[in-house]
């Protein structure tokens, strides 16, 4: 999807919270520099105006602040997946969310999902299975 991330995640520590921080701090820093310093962005100066916006309105906005710039929004939508069928339940959402949007036929088509692994497929990332 290009305007938002889908993630099932567990984390051994049980400091989900903290890995959502550093996940968000570490991808931002990348991506803002892949579209900043990328003379070959043509939107680069229109998103880098949006994520300016977007930090206006935030008191809590890190790095890269230092440019009055925000990537991630401050809001998670956070489920608990406690049984298999809450988390099989879940995965098929995510996998048919680009198949909703009219993107691709099959949830296997979209290349930045995991739908591709399950399908036998490669897959962009590596897929702990559980």
């Amino acid at each position: 999807m290009s305007n938002h991330i889908h993630l099932v995640v567990q984390q051994k520590d049980g400091k989900l919270s903290e890995w959502v921080r550093d996940f968000k701090k570490f991808t931002s820093k990348k991506l803002l520099n892949l579209i900043l310093e990328n003379p070959q962005e043509s939107r680069r100066e229109w998103l880098q105006m949006i994520f300016e916006y977007h930090a206006k309105f935030n008191k809590r906005s890190g790095v890269p602040i230092a440019i009055g710039i925000q990537f991630w929004t401050h809001d998670n939508h956070a489920i608990e997946l406690y049984r298999p069928e809450m988390i099989e339940s879940r995965m098929k959402y995510i996998h048919e969310n680009p198949v909703r949007a009219g993107i691709v036929e099959k949830p296997e088509d979209f290349l930045y999902s995991s739908a591709r692994n399950y399908s036998g497929m490669k897959g962009l990332i590596e897929v702990d299975y559980w």
